[in-house]
């Protein structure tokens, strides 16, 4: 080990001791800053990464709107012939009244293809009772929300009535009320899709709607690694000329609430990191002390034969050493607290009353954490290099001084 690491090692932790007040300090700073870093870019890109799966567990990586869809097979070929495409599947969208046990409710309505269903929305992983295999034209799966709002369950029965009833009594027609079987309860994890949503089947949904065999709209779903933008163009290039029908990404469907946390996220980090930098001058301003104090000692090195900048290099590696001990000390606790962040969220949210504030804004029902390993790789890079540069402003100052003029100072 070179003499002026060594050097470095011991006045940082000299012998008998621990850590010196200088180190503690300097260590704690660092370790707060990577620490509120993790939590708040963990934290935020935990929304957007949650807000994009569940937008893709929804609706596929594309959605295919804009005109009401005669023929869905016709379209369903054309989409399933561009590259990367894996799967498609017909959708309709409406608003009815459902009933039971005299509690009423009136949620959004989704019909959907049960022999194709699955191979771009997951429904099932987020069942909490039931199976999409009981799916059928008499049946029904509804949201967590609205199960206990019409305290329904698994074995229920239901009555349905569309938009097209109150039609066909302006018409002085009659149509019967539709009774369907509670097949599954699901919940997704965002308050608004588990509030007030109920899902059939195609079939039933073009009944209840007098949609005859068309449907409103087709949900792609998109190999892995296949580029969303550019199998978006190609379907768009490949729909019938004259059609009112656009293929729009999961990104630009849910453009305004990314972009919101996008500018969120960043004012966030921004202000977090001013803790960083003022940490950077602490460290700087402690280590001119220490240069102050042990200006003889540098001399002193001087005169043995060192170089300046082995004197130096023992107080750019003190910066060095508090920057890697607080950033691994802060990515450590860091990951640890966001692995149980819906927990402490929960808890702080008690103390104070407003997680039902915090669903709201958000929509989630629990706090999700995500973080890359590119963003833990820029946190640690932005912290250490902070600290060497807060090193190296005192590693000049002690390369500066001529051995002769150090040994007489007082």
């Amino acid at each position: 080990m070179p003499w002026y690491l060594y050097l470095a090692f011991k006045q940082l932790f000299p012998s008998g001791r621990w850590m010196t007040f200088f180190t503690c300090i300097s260590t704690l700073g660092v370790f707060l800053g990577v620490w509120m870093l993790i939590i708040i870019i963990g934290v935020m890109s935990g929304f957007g990464f949650k807000y994009g799966r569940m937008i893709i567990d929804t609706g596929g990586e594309i959605q295919v709107r804009g005109a009401f869809i005669e023929n869905p097979e016709r379209i369903q070929e054309i989409i399933n012939k561009v590259p990367g495409v894996v799967a498609s599947t017909p959708t309709a969208e409406g608003i009815v009244m459902i009933e039971h046990q005299g509690r009423p409710g009136y949620p959004g309505i989704v019909g959907v293809a049960p022999e194709s269903v699955e191979k771009v929305i997951p429904i099932s992983k987020y069942l909490r009772e039931g199976s999409m295999a009981d799916l059928d034209d008499d049946a029904v799966v509804l949201s967590a929300g609205l199960a206990a709002s019409i305290s329904a369950r698994v074995g229920s029965k239901v009555t349905v009535v569309s938009p097209l009833t109150l039609e066909r009594l302006s018409q002085d027609a009659y149509m019967m009320p539709t009774e369907l079987t509670v097949a599954g309860v699901y919940e997704f994890g965002h308050q608004q899709l588990d509030k007030s949503v109920a899902i059939v089947t195609l079939r039933r949904m073009q009944d209840l709607y007098g949609l005859g065999e068309g449907a409103y709209g087709v949900n792609v779903r998109i190999a892995p690694d296949a580029d969303v933008d550019a199998i978006a163009g190609e379907i768009n290039a490949s729909l019938p000329p004259g059609s009112r029908m656009r293929a729009r990404t999961w990104m630009q469907s849910g453009e305004a609430f990314l972009f919101a946390l996008k500018i969120e996220r960043l004012m966030i980090i921004l202000i977090v990191s001013m803790v960083v930098f003022v940490v950077a001058f602490l460290v700087t301003a402690m280590l001119l002390v220490a240069v102050a104090h042990k200006t003889r000692e540098i001399g002193l090195y001087g005169a043995l034969g060192a170089s300046p900048w082995q004197s130096a290099m023992c107080f750019c590696f003190q910066g060095v050493i508090v920057g890697v001990i607080g950033t691994a000390l802060g990515v450590s606790i860091g990951l640890l607290t966001l692995a149980n962040i819906d927990p402490i969220a929960r808890l702080i949210a008690r103390l104070t009353g407003n997680w039902d504030l915090l669903v709201e804004i958000y929509e989630f029902t629990k706090v999700p954490a995500h973080i890359t390993g590119a963003d833990i790789a820029i946190i640690c890079t932005f912290a250490i290099g902070m600290s060497t540069l807060a090193g190296l402003v005192a590693a000049w100052r002690a390369a500066k001084l001529k051995p002769v003029e150090a040994m007489r100072s007082e």
